[in-house]
């Protein structure tokens, strides 16, 4: 890709990506609700995402990403799950709060902070790791 994203792109091509796992293609009325945006809204997205190569879109047609679209699409969600099951799962924040930072992180976050912090998850996760991850645990459960 040339040039990268906004953060709004972004977040649509993350949608049309569930949508699209979900149903196979997605509509512009499913992304408008999934983005809490209404329909007109969408149209201006879904062009700039077409004119980058990124989605197959004709108006009153489905949606579909392309390869390019879906590698996108793929990078940013992943981003987003892996920070939202630290925030929950090792920083124990309430659900809401952790998708909300997610969605926020996933966006600003430079690779090689991330290709850092996913390899830092990835020690949590292990037998040896998950000993430290669940003293972290403790002691913030305590805190509260």
């Amino acid at each position: 890709m040339e040039k990268k994203l906004t953060s709004g792109l972004e977040d649509y091509l993350e949608a049309i990506y569930l949508i699209q796992e979900k149903e196979g293609s997605a509509r512009v009325k499913q992304i408008a609700g999934r983005m809490g945006v209404r329909a007109a809204s969408v149209t201006g997205a879904l062009q700039s995402l077409s004119a980058k190569g990124l989605i197959h879109y004709t108006p009153y047609e489905h949606i579909r990403l392309t390869q390019n679209g879906r590698n996108e699409a793929v990078r940013v969600e992943s981003r987003h799950r892996l920070l939202k099951r630290f925030f929950e799962d090792v920083l124990c924040v309430e659900e809401q709060k952790a998708e909300e930072a997610a969605c926020k992180c996933e966006h600003e976050l430079h690779q090689e902070i991330y290709d850092k912090f996913a390899s830092l998850m990835y020690f949590l996760e292990s037998p040896e790791g998950t000993k430290l991850a669940d003293k972290l645990k403790s002691r913030l459960n305590s805190e509260k």
